[in-house]
């Protein structure tokens, strides 16, 4: 294999497409978004994709079978649109497999009569913060007074976008297409469910579809108890022996 390969499995005419991607990356919070909507959506794999650019692994399955790192095309139906949704193991490990991975992505997303890219990641702060924003950036300056209105916060994520999740939506332009990247706030150690909640409440009013969140908000409500946990041990085991005795000792972290 010398290139990526794109091996359809099934074609479907879609309406009026949305290409949304979710690979792993900071907090996981792209690959969360995307695997939910699949499932609470009943998507339909199209295509799963292959690469000389991914590691040189393959995954053991529990029946004890092997198969190749991939990522996987889907599609859901939401509302009025149909959506083109990618997850996948891995994403490509040098700069020109990211280059050329993303450009067969497009090509085959623009196959399928997409318009609209919208990739999912995550913005790390380092903080654990209860109230966690959306953040975003666009291809298209008229993008954002449509976006602000969802509550996508434009001017204050700074640096650059590493990988797929900045590459998908910024090549998207090239080809034709409108590009936009929404990063959940997140710590960025662990995989953040409150902030891939709050990524999925604006793709609801931006794209015009309803999903069902119990059971990620139940995931999330379990994964902040368990965080708090860890770093209240790790607060204790800062304290020196001089500084637990006296009282009214604050500490910031």
């Amino acid at each position: 294999m010398k290139e990526t390969l794109v091996f359809e499995k099934k074609k479907m005419k879609l309406k009026d497409p949305i290409f949304i991607t979710g690979l792993p990356g900071i907090g996981l919070v792209g690959q969360v978004v995307c695997k939910y909507l699949i499932t609470k959506m009943g998507g339909t794999k199209l295509a799963d994709v292959y690469s000389p650019h991914f590691p040189h692994q393959v995954l053991m399955t529990k029946k004890g079978a092997i198969r190749p790192i991939k990522n996987m095309f889907y599609h859901a139906k939401a509302g009025k649109r149909d959506l083109l949704l990618l997850v996948g193991d891995v994403q490509a490990i040098s700069s020109e497999g990211q280059y050329e991975v993303a450009g067969k992505l497009l090509d085959y997303a623009q196959k399928q009569g997409v318009k609209d890219v919208i990739s999912i990641g995550g913005y790390s702060t380092g903080k654990l913060n209860e109230k966690r924003k959306v953040f975003g950036v666009v291809t298209h300056k008229q993008m954002v007074g449509e976006l602000k209105k969802f509550g996508v916060v434009f001017g204050e994520a700074k640096g650059a976008i590493v990988g797929a999740a900045g590459l998908l939506p910024a090549l998207s332009k090239i080809k034709g297409m409108r590009g936009m990247c929404l990063m959940g706030e997140t710590h960025g150690s662990y995989v953040d469910a409150v902030s891939a909640s709050n990524v999925i409440h604006v793709l609801e009013r931006l794209v015009g579809f309803t999903v069902d969140l119990k059971d990620l908000e139940k995931q999330a409500k379990e994964g902040e108890k368990i965080i708090k946990k860890i770093e209240e041990e790790m607060q204790k085991q800062t304290v020196t022996p001089y500084q637990s005795d006296k009282k009214d000792v604050s500490y910031i972290r």
